[in-house]
C-alpha cells in the first residue's frame, strides 16, 4: 500500500485516541473515485487542538511546519499536508491576499464550503471510508461536471477561472452554465505569472485534449489577459486546400492535442507541448491573399518574437524560451526536406541546429496531422520513416572521433582569433560525414589559407 496512505492512517489512529477524526480531502479523493492514479495526499484534522495535533505528529515523525499560520504541517519523507480545519477570507484582489482562521470544531460543511469545485469538496474518513458529500460532488464526478462550490468564495480567487478550465482539460468535463457565468465576470489581472504557469503546466502535461482549456477560456471570453496571442489565431484563415479544418486557432488545438498522444516519446514533454502550442503565432502577421491563394511566408521566424513576448509574460527560464524559440524557427523544415528529396548533408545541417532533433520529428509530425487536409490524404508513415531513418545515421556520424580544440593544439596550432573559425570548419566536415584523419587535415590546410 501507499506509503503515504498508511502514515495517514497512523496519524488518524492516534487522532481518533485523542478524541478527533481525520479526513482525506482535495484530489486525492477525487482521484480515487475517477479511478485515477494520485500520489500526494492530503489529511484535515477535525476535533482536536492544533497543539495536540502537533504533539501527535512529533511522536510520529519529524515535523514540518508548511505554514503554522495556515494550520499545515508534512512529515518528512512522506508526500502528506496535515491541515486544520480552515475558512479563507479575501482581503484584496490578487490570489494571494487571503486571511485565513482555522478552526478545529468548523465541521465538515463549512470545511468542505471553502473548495474551489464541488468534486473537490469530497471527504473520506480516513478509518473507515465513509465518504462526506456536502456539495454533490459524487453525482458531478459522475455526469462529468465541474460546479463551483459558492458564488461569494469562488468569485474572491481568479485562479479558479483557469483551474475550472484546467480540470475540464484534463479530465473531460464540462463546466456548468452556473460556474461558467461567473468566471466570465473574474478579473484575472491579478493573477501571478507563477500561479498562471503553474496551471498551464497541468494542462499540457496532463491532458488528453488540453484544446479544452483554451476553448473553455475563449468561450468565458478569458484568453486576453494571459493568452492574447492564442486569440489573435481566432479568424486568420488558412489555405483550405491543406487546411480544411479552418482557421489558425482550430489547427493549432488539433497540433496541440495530437502532441498530448506524443508527449511521452518528447525528451522534455513540457516544452514539447509549448511549441506545439506556439508553434504558427507568426500566421497572425503573415498571412495575406497573394495570387487568389492565402499564403503565410515566413511565419516560421516572424513567430520567434511572438512566442518570445508570450514565453516571458510566463516565465522566466531561459532553457524553455531557447527549446520553444528553435523549434517555432525549424517545425516545418522536417517535412519540407522529405518533399524536396533531400540530400544526407541537408538533414544533417537541420538536427545539427536543432535543440532537440527526435521532439522537432515529433512536432512535424504533430503539424502534418493536425490538418484535416493531411490526414485524409496519403499515410504520414512513410514520411516519418524517412525522417527517423535520417536522424539515426545522423546520430551515428556524431557518435564518431571527431576533431577537437586539444586535436588542432597537438598539431601546432594556438588558440587565436581564428580558433573559433577553424573548430566551426571541423564540424562542418563532421556532419558531412568526413572521418576524424581527414576532417583533420582539411582543417590544418583550411588554417593555412586564413593565417
Amino acid at each position: 500500500m501507499n506509503k503515504n496512505i498508511l502514515i495517514a492512517e497512523k496519524i488518524a489512529h492516534e487522532v481518533k485516541k485523542a478524541g478527533g477524526e481525520c479526513y482525506f480531502v482535495g484530489g486525492c479523493v477525487r482521484d480515487k473515485i475517477l479511478g485515477n492514479s494520485f500520489d500526494d495526499i492530503d489529511i484535515e484534522v477535525h476535533g482536536i487542538m492544533a497543539d495536540t495535533l502537533e504533539s501527535i505528529l512529533s511522536n510520529i515523525g519529524h515535523k514540518r511546519e508548511m505554514g503554522k499560520s495556515f494550520g499545515i504541517w508534512g512529515l518528512d519523507g512522506y508526500s502528506i499536508d496535515i491541515a486544520m480545519p480552515r475558512t479563507e477570507e479575501a482581503t484584496g484582489r490578487g490570489h494571494r491576499d487571503f486571511k485565513t482562521y482555522t478552526d478545529p470544531f468548523l465541521g465538515t460543511e463549512r470545511a468542505a464550503a471553502r473548495r474551489d469545485f464541488t468534486m473537490n469538496a469530497i471527504m473520506e474518513n480516513v478509518l473507515t471510508g465513509e465518504l462526506v458529500d456536502h456539495f454533490g460532488g459524487i453525482s458531478d464526478i459522475k455526469n462529468k461536471i465541474i460546479r463551483h462550490v459558492n458564488d461569494k468564495s469562488f468569485g474572491e480567487d481568479p485562479l479558479r477561472v483557469l483551474r475550472a478550465a484546467g480540470f475540464a482539460a484534463r479530465f473531460n468535463f464540462i463546466v456548468c452554465d452556473e460556474t461558467r457565468l461567473l468566471c466570465e465576470k473574474m478579473e484575472l489581472t491579478t493573477l501571478s505569472r507563477e500561479r498562471v504557469f503553474a496551471e498551464l503546466t497541468k494542462v499540457l502535461t496532463k491532458s488528453e485534449k488540453p484544446s479544452l482549456f483554451f476553448d473553455i477560456l475563449r468561450r468565458c471570453g478569458q484568453l486576453t489577459e494571459w493568452f492574447s496571442e492564442i486569440e489573435s489565431l481566432i479568424s486568420v484563415t488558412q489555405n483550405p486546400e491543406y487546411h480544411s479544418e479552418g482557421d489558425v486557432y482550430n489547427h493549432t488545438m488539433l497540433v496541440l492535442d495530437i502532441s498530448a498522444g506524443l508527449r511521452e516519446q518528447a525528451e522534455e514533454p513540457l516544452y514539447f507541448m509549448l511549441s506545439a502550442l506556439c508553434h504558427d503565432f507568426g500566421k497572425a502577421v503573415t498571412t495575406k491573399v497573394i495570387d487568389g491563394k492565402i499564403r503565410a511566408f515566413d511565419h516560421e521566424n516572424r513567430g520567434i518574437d511572438i512566442a518570445d513576448t508570450f514565453l516571458s509574460r510566463l516565465s522566466n527560464e531561459h532553457k524553455l524560451k531557447k527549446y520553444v524559440l528553435n523549434m517555432i524557427k525549424l517545425h516545418m523544415r522536417p517535412n519540407m526536406l522529405v518533399g524536396q528529396n533531400a540530400g544526407k548533408k541537408a538533414y544533417n545541417r537541420l538536427f545539427d541546429e536543432a535543440y532537440s532533433p527526435s521532439d522537432l520529428l515529433l512536432l512535424a509530425k504533430a503539424d502534418h496531422l493536425g490538418s484535416l487536409s493531411n490526414m485524409r490524404s496519403l499515410p504520414y508513415e512513410q514520411t516519418e520513416a524517412k525522417l527517423k531513418n535520417a536522424l539515426y545515421k545522423y546520430r551515428e556520424i556524431m557518435s564518431r572521433p571527431f576533431v577537437s580544440g586539444n586535436d588542432l593544439i597537438t598539431a601546432g596550432l594556438n588558440p587565436g582569433k581564428n580558433f573559433s573559425k577553424l573548430l566551426e570548419y571541423a564540424h562542418k566536415l563532421r556532419i558531412s560525414g568526413v572521418d576524424k584523419k581527414e576532417a583533420l587535415a582539411q582543417t590544418l590546410a583550411y588554417a593555412k589559407e586564413i593565417h
